[in-house]
């Protein structure tokens, strides 16, 4: 009798034990993957506050650059498709494809922008209007939150992947169907940091 309760004892303990191990696991996936998703909403909240910004710069400018139509159009273009539906992805949806769809229309929308400031060169009265040293300074600060956000998302996507790949969890982790999020990538010519000129 006393054998058999030894026994009992063992399996519930193990039971506890393994139960436990699950748990933690689990929450810490859960815990990480929270990380990941308010870190790219930060990066989301950044991207919007840049394309909030475009339609007041666009409008400064057009009245100096009539002559530059087409970039113009350009940029209100590429605010555009960065605003479409299917460019702001939730994290929770957030994968490979979705992710490169989010980044590409983000690059275009700063060649565009870039374009955009390299036209400005052409126009110093614009350059010395105050509405638009002020759009200037608000799109370069926040071109710099931009940069700290993506920073942090891929510090936070870091701890999450590894976390993921690491043995046991990576069962664990299968089963309860946690996959790995992307990285962001430099585009060709990212070493060269763009100049944004008052």
């Amino acid at each position: 009798m006393k054998k058999s309760w030894i026994i009992i004892g063992g399996i519930v303990l193990l039971v506890i034990i393994l139960f436990s191990s699950v748990k933690g696991t689990y929450n810490g996936l859960v815990t990480n993957d929270e990380k990941v998703n308010e870190s790219w909403a930060l990066v989301q909240a950044d991207y919007q506050r840049r394309v909030d910004l475009i339609p007041n710069l666009v409008s400064t400018v057009k009245g100096y650059a009539k002559f530059e139509q087409e970039t113009l159009i350009k940029v209100v273009e590429q605010r555009a498709s960065a605003t479409k539906p299917t460019i702001n992805v939730d994290a929770t949806k957030l994968n490979a494809n979705t992710f490169a769809q989010v980044e590409k229309a983000q690059n275009e929308l700063s060649s565009a922008l870039s374009r955009l400031l390299v036209t400005v060169e052409k126009y110093p009265d614009l350059k010395a209007n105050e509405q638009f040293k002020t759009l200037m300074v608000q799109l370069e600060g926040t071109e710099n939150r931009i940069k700290d956000s993506r920073r942090r998302f891929g510090e936070a996507v870091n701890i999450y992947n590894t976390q993921l790949r690491r043995f046991p969890t990576n069962i664990l982790a299968g089963m309860f169907g946690f996959a790995q999020k992307p990285y962001f990538t430099a585009q060709a010519g990212a070493e060269n940091a763009p100049k944004v000129e008052l």
